[in-house]
């Protein structure tokens, strides 16, 4: 457990939980990134701005985070590119076929007990277990 920081952890987990509950709060949408990117990419009209607005805070966010803590942003990639471009591709696979993300339906839709969700993110888990658990044991942890 080199890597367990608590505190920054849940810090980090109010952020995003205050953030979907702010956007669903005050627009009646749900924070799933995958959604949300997507919208942008496919406009339909009057829906757009907000979406814009939701990834351009995000990024200011992560611009603001490298601003004053560089630290932060220290570290070294264990995989090498093209495992870390495989698993880009598969995550976004399975966000198609999942109908949603990690923030759609792990933070939105179980704090919204909706089974579908619960459902999606016992199977983000299982998938995500049984990958480093292959990666690391069957492939000596190169991929």
């Amino acid at each position: 457990m080199e890597n367990f920081t608590p505190v920054s952890s849940l810090i980090g987990g109010l952020m995003i939980g205050l953030a979907a509950a702010g956007l669903l709060l005050c627009t009646g949408q749900v924070a799933g990134i995958s959604g949300i990117v997507a919208g942008v990419l496919r406009p339909v009209k009057n829906d757009v701005a907000w979406r814009v607005w939701f990834i351009a805070g995000m990024l200011a966010g992560g611009i603001a985070l490298r601003l004053y803590l560089p630290h932060a942003f220290t570290f070294t990639l264990a995989r090498s590119a093209g495992a870390i471009a495989l698993a880009g591709l598969l995550v976004g696979f399975g966000t198609r076929l999942g109908n949603g993300c990690t923030s759609g339906h792990g933070v939105c839709g179980v704090s919204r007990l909706s089974p579908r969700s619960i459902t999606a993110t016992l199977t983000f888990i299982a998938a995500g277990a049984a990958v480093v658990y292959i990666v690391n044991h069957w492939f000596g942890g190169y991929v």
